[in-house]
């Protein structure tokens, strides 16, 4: 971790076997960040973006499987993906507008909230717009299709 006040607190999160995450009474897949950032800076660095991501993914306690970065000219926005044992961060940019859109989404003990200060801290966008979902949301005990004498091919 590079800074504490960068780390998001998600102490009562606990993670089950399946990595589903139980957190104020509600038991679900992960969470799921949509990060818009506006009048950012350096959206076009594919080193700049490489770090970045291999930066985030050590703040959110997650596990890096692979990166993969496009570079597209003449423009220079980037496309691309780091995908996560916990899921992924992926990440569009359009430099000639200023925009970048990131997508984190994470299960298990991953916390990408903590990502955020990175994301900020790196591109000095002025304006970020967050929106945060909780995926796969279990609302009460649903029995196993197979208790049901089904399958997924019968879904």
């Amino acid at each position: 971790m590079k800074h504490k006040e960068e780390v998001c607190c998600l102490q009562e999160t606990q993670a089950t076997d399946d990595h589903f995450i139980q957190r104020d009474g509600k038991t679900f897949a992960g969470y799921h960040l949509l990060v818009d950032l506006w009048q950012a800076h350096s959206l076009n660095d594919l080193t700049l973006m490489r770090t970045t991501l291999k930066e985030c993914v050590e703040i959110c306690n997650a596990t890096l499987l692979h990166i993969h970065l496009h570079h597209f000219e003449p423009n220079g926005g980037i496309s691309g993906v780091a995908v996560l044992a916990e899921s992924h961060i992926s990440v569009h940019t359009w430099p000639e507008r200023s925009f970048a859109a990131f997508d984190l989404f994470m299960c298990g003990k991953a916390i990408p909230q903590n990502a955020i200060a990175i994301l900020k801290r790196t591109f000095a966008p002025q304006n970020v717009d967050i929106r945060q979902e909780l995926r796969g949301v279990i609302e009460q005990q649903i029995p196993t299709l197979q208790e049901h004498g089904l399958s997924y091919e019968h879904v």
